[in-house]
């Protein structure tokens, strides 16, 4: 059986891997962000996940997003649980079917997890979660500004008060232009690495 702390044993000393694996990661969305955020993560050893998506898997993901023909129909947060137990089978994986309506749910859905990832494809989504889990105090790491091609030099981190972390160019939007795998790719990889360096603070 597959043993990522085992292989990670060659990168990381136990006590940061302690860090990691007790580490609980809310991902808020497993489209394009969401779905590539979590895959890198269990890659870096973290194993306690809880997953929210309302959506199925459709043919126009694959081009960016963690999934697979054979998976078009299914609900995102099923399809990706399956495919993270194939890197690691000893997860820990709390999944949610919905949408999030009211900033005022977050802070219950969220309690027991220690950061918190906004991974959603339309504004009004990520206002609402950023706007409820920027109160709780947790680290919140959030995109803006991912589409098109090209200038991925522009996708970059800022820093808003306390907790709250953004990535991506703040202007590229996918009502002016496609969601393309780089680009998505660049901003995930830069949020998941935002999540590893908070971990191991």
């Amino acid at each position: 059986m597959n043993n990522m702390r085992d292989i990670l044993k060659k990168y990381f000393i136990d006590d940061d891997l302690d860090k990691i694996e007790n580490t609980h990661l809310f991902i808020a969305g497993c489209g394009g962000l969401g779905s590539n955020i979590a895959h890198m993560l269990v890659r870096s050893g973290f194993v306690k996940f809880t997953l929210l998506d309302h959506d199925t898997v459709e043919e126009s993901n694959l081009n960016r997003q963690f999934y697979f023909p054979d998976q078009v129909g299914v609900k995102k947060t099923q399809a990706l649980a399956e495919n993270l137990t194939r890197l690691n089978p000893g997860l820990e994986l709390t999944l949610i079917n919905g949408r999030l309506d009211s900033p005022y749910e977050v802070a219950a859905l969220t309690e027991d997890c220690d950061i918190l990832v906004e991974a959603f494809d339309r504004p009004e989504s990520k206002a609402v979660f950023v706007s409820g889990a920027v109160p709780t105090g947790k680290p919140v790491i959030s995109a803006s500004g991912i589409a098109g091609y090209g200038d991925t030099d522009d996708i970059i981190v800022r820093k808003r008060g306390a907790n709250l972390y953004l990535v991506g160019d703040g202007k590229s939007d996918v009502s002016d232009m496609p969601p393309l795998s780089p680009r998505v790719n660049v901003a995930a990889a830069k949020q998941a690495d935002l999540v590893l360096a908070i971990a191991l603070a």
